[in-house]
């Protein structure tokens, strides 16, 4: 998974070396939820680069989006065009600056659900070449080839560092420091734990494969209390009310004459609300769905 800031296109390397604005503003607090965010992705980029290339790309935005709108609305003639570009213009730019600044959040919280959603079956595959007596250094090579999404890409990093030589040990260990999936930070310690002990590597993958199905279980029934209420809202907001509504606005435009296109115009409202709140309701269900689940 690549980190590509959106609404970009340039390489994220060449955005680093841009001219530094704002830079009063940028120096405060540097040990922030972004720089943690930042830290844990597979980029080197500080707090302050990434804030500058946020800084620079609003204002490249704003000033393109401002010339362009300003130059459609005078073209056609439309009333007021000046002040209703202004208002466009910076709610586009917000819009986009707001999607940049939260996008390592969301870059680190996907990272962490697709890490964790192919933690099990890739360990279910360690354990099972670990009792063949495969070599655990062969083993990390196998899944980093293997179709495990992060985990594979994660395995690839470490089998690099043990190539260029460092020690097993430390890498694992430096692998789990810097990882947004604490079920895989946890893992990888136990693993380098054992490790420095001269313990069983297949005991200690069995329980951690142990302690991730029972932590499986509560996740399911955690989703499960969740989707109680989301269901009740669902059944609400897109059943009850619209049903209510349709017949609502069917006697009222029938006592006090609402004209036709007033009341088409209601109707298609009620539709994209309807339409609307589905969409969100999906958007819940798949976000509160339990990351250890395949």
């Amino acid at each position: 998974m690549k980190f590509q800031i959106p609404f970009t296109f340039a390489n994220i390397e060449i955005l680093k070396k841009r001219p530094i604005i704002l830079k009063r503003l940028q120096e405060h607090k540097k040990d922030s939820k972004l720089s943690y965010y930042l830290g844990n992705s597979d980029i080197n980029v500080t707090r302050e680069q990434y804030l500058n290339i946020c800084t620079n790309s609003f204002i490249k935005n704003f000033t393109i989006l401002f010339i362009l709108i300003t130059t459609f609305l005078i073209l056609f003639k439309v009333p007021s065009a000046f002040i209703l570009s202004i208002i466009i213009v910076i709610l586009s730019s917000g819009f986009i600056a707001f999607a940049q600044i939260n996008y390592p959040r969301a870059y680190f919280n996907r990272k962490q659900k697709e890490l964790e959603v192919n933690l099990m079956p890739a360990l279910e595959d360690m354990l099972v070449q670990l009792n063949s007596g495969v070599p655990l250094f062969d083993i990390l090579v196998n899944i980093s080839l293997s179709d495990y999404g992060e985990i594979s890409n994660e395995f690839k990093r470490a089998v690099k560092k043990i190539n260029a030589g460092m020690p097993q040990i430390e890498v694992l260990e430096q692998l789990g420091e810097k990882n947004s999936s604490i079920y895989f930070r946890r893992t990888l310690w136990q693993i380098s734990n054992g490790m420095k002990s001269g313990s069983d590597i297949s005991e200690v993958i069995k329980g951690s494969l142990r302690l991730l199905s029972e932590e499986q279980i509560i996740q399911i029934q955690n989703y499960g209390n969740k989707l109680n209420p989301l269901v009740m809202f669902y059944m609400l907001m897109t059943i009850i009310l619209p049903a209510l509504a349709v017949t609502f606005l069917t006697i009222i435009s029938s006592m006090i004459g609402l004209s036709k296109n007033l009341t088409i115009a209601v109707y298609i409202g009620l539709f994209v609300f309807v339409i609307f709140v589905q969409i969100m309701f999906l958007g819940a269900i798949r976000s509160a769905r339990p990351t250890l689940l395949t």
